[in-house]
């Protein structure tokens, strides 16, 4: 049994290696694009919404709504990456129920892609409104010696992020190839559904955490400025 899909190698020559995290994360990206291509070909007014239109619209509003309520402020910077990284994990994690999917966030490589996307997104964010200089000032803050603790700080919550998404994409995946060997009928059904409700979950948890980190660097530094 494959548990990461980057161990699976559809094509190999020389230092170019397909695997199946690669081939599954362009998939869902292709996907993500033409519908959000057809969602927005064509706007309507609010009367007479597509369900496609009102589905992605439904997914801004609420995630603007989060990025307000989470971040205390105009939620309109964030929402592009944050919404983004939203929709690639949760669509991921849902299409594992199409025959022959394999999850790209079951594997570590892809988590750490996504995490690594965080890690960069907080000094980008913090930068672009307080300038770089103050935003490298809060790592020597109260004192220098802090600067390589804020550093690790950085460094393991970024892991964090990694290893919790893969954790429990990986999980799911044992337990149900477990299960459709020793009960191949009814129970894995559920567990599978159990597992997708497991995917939209660590989805939000992990947009939610994205926006946490991003507004804790940015408020932290609004209130030593005041």
């Amino acid at each position: 049994m494959n548990i990461d899909p980057s161990s699976i190698v559809y094509f190999e020559w020389g230092f170019v290696r397909i695997t199946a995290t690669l081939v599954f994360t362009w998939v869902t990206m292709a996907v993500l694009t033409l519908f959000c291509f057809f969602a927005t070909r064509s706007l309507r007014k609010a009367k007479d919404l597509r369900p496609s239109q009102h589905l992605l619209e439904a997914v801004m509003e609420v995630s603007g709504k989060q990025i307000r309520d989470i971040a205390q402020q105009d939620p309109e910077p964030f929402l592009p990456f944050v919404a983004t990284l939203f929709l690639f994990i949760i669509c991921a994690n849902v299409f594992s129920i199409v025959p022959g999917f394999i999850a790209p966030t079951g594997s570590l490589n892809t988590t750490i892609a996504l995490s690594l996307c965080v890690f960069l997104a907080v000094p980008i964010f913090g930068i672009g409104k307080h300038g770089l200089r103050d935003y490298l000032r809060e790592y020597t803050k109260p004192n220098p010696i802090m600067l390589p603790f804020n550093i690790i700080s950085e460094i393991s919550r970024t892991l964090s992020l990694a290893i919790r998404l893969y954790g429990n994409v990986m999980s799911s995946t044992v337990i149900i190839a477990i299960l459709l060997g020793v009960i191949p009928l009814l129970f894995p059904v559920v567990i599978q559904l159990l597992g997708l409700l497991t995917g939209v979950i660590q989805a939000y948890i992990f947009a939610i955490l994205a926006i946490v980190y991003i507004a804790s660097g940015i408020q932290h530094k609004e209130k030593t400025t005041k």
